[in-house]
């Protein structure tokens, strides 16, 4: 196959992700993540809102607003059927940090069979965040 003029043999890069977290109330999730989480709010729309974005560091999370539960809580613990998985500097500090700030855990701070060290946390509308 032929390249036109300009086109590179590279592949473009995928540079971050942002999970969409679906939730009852966007402000009630809002004030979880910065309260609890040390998250931002970057952005809401909507009046009132119906989707906005937290953020802290590189990771962001979209928050859209749904009037029901889409998936199945109690088959979501059971799973652990994640929303998000969020790479971390040091995961020990930051569980110890959310631990400080009480915030619901899913799973405490483990060492996986396959080397990472993560734990999950459950936010208001039950989603569960992997921190690894």
């Amino acid at each position: 196959m032929q390249r036109s003029p300009g086109e590179s043999d590279t592949k473009a890069a995928l540079r971050s992700a942002e999970p969409q977290l679906f939730v009852a109330d966007i402000q009630r999730s809002c004030d979880f993540f910065t309260a609890k989480l040390g998250f931002a709010v970057v952005f809401l729309h909507g009046n009132p809102p119906f989707y906005g974005q937290v953020g802290r560091d590189g990771a962001r999370l979209n928050l859209r607003h749904v009037d029901a539960p889409l998936v199945d809580q109690a088959l979501r613990e059971r799973q652990d059927y994640l929303s998000a998985s969020i790479n971390v500097d040091d995961v020990s500090r930051l569980y110890d940090e959310f631990q400080r700030a009480s915030v619901p855990f899913h799973q405490t701070l483990r060492k996986e069979p396959w080397g990472a060290t993560t734990f999950i946390v459950k936010d208001p509308d039950g989603n569960l965040l992997l921190f690894t």
